[in-house]
């Protein structure tokens, strides 16, 4: 199967068809329910040193690994729990990075609970505006921001764990409360013009 890069981001490899798939779908698309701003936390944090795509074909076995990915219940894993997804080859085997799943759970429902949903709580740092960033090439693409330095300050504060800068930054294009799709890109001006439909506001950067 042949893919058109014609009209896609520059930094997309082409030879992956499920890569593309994500792009195509998924990245940027703005996120408004609480349990999928969660799966991407997961997956992110998940991240933290490797590639997306290292984390993209494992996310069956995330989604299995950790309760089709119910806080509530990713909340309630015991030690044993984190002991036995060490032995799960359809994840990242890092002990760290399972046992602060664990623990970004219950940070994430102490969230819920102080706010109402996660959902009022992170779109508040970019004031329920999607940041719509102005890329036009490889180099005009970032890695961290001021809203992604002041949110992984403040889920740090809150005691949540792998979500440095970098990740953060990652997790917002991910979840759509940037897009930072190219210029170029058939899918930039699509997810802009969902926005009116979905209630939202954005801002050129």
């Amino acid at each position: 199967m042949t893919v058109d890069m014609t009209c896609r981001c520059p930094w997309l490899d082409i030879t992956k068809i499920d890569y593309v798939s994500y792009h195509d779908k998924e990245w940027g698309v703005p996120v408004l329910e609480d349990n999928k701003m969660f799966e991407y936390l997961v997956l992110e944090s998940a991240q933290a040193g490797l590639s997306w795509y290292t984390i993209l074909k494992r996310r069956k076995g995330y989604k299995k690994a950790f309760a089709n990915f119910d806080v509530a219940k990713v909340a309630q894993y015991t030690l044993a729990d984190e002991e036995r997804l060490l032995l799960d080859a359809s994840i990242i085997r890092h002990k760290g990075k399972i046992a602060a799943t664990v623990n970004n759970a219950k940070c994430f429902m102490a969230i819920q609970e102080e706010f109402g949903s996660f959902i009022k709580y992170v779109w508040a740092f970019v004031d329920n505006k999607v940041q719509v960033s102005n890329i036009n090439d490889l180099g005009d693409y970032v890695a961290t921001s001021t809203i992604s330095d002041v949110l992984s300050k403040n889920l740090k504060k809150r005691g949540f764990k792998f979500l440095g800068s970098t990740t953060v930054y990652a997790y917002l294009q991910a979840s759509g409360l940037i897009n930072d799709h190219s210029n170029s890109c058939k899918r930039k001006q699509a997810i802009i013009n969902s926005y009116q439909s979905l209630g939202l506001e954005w801002l050129q950067c």
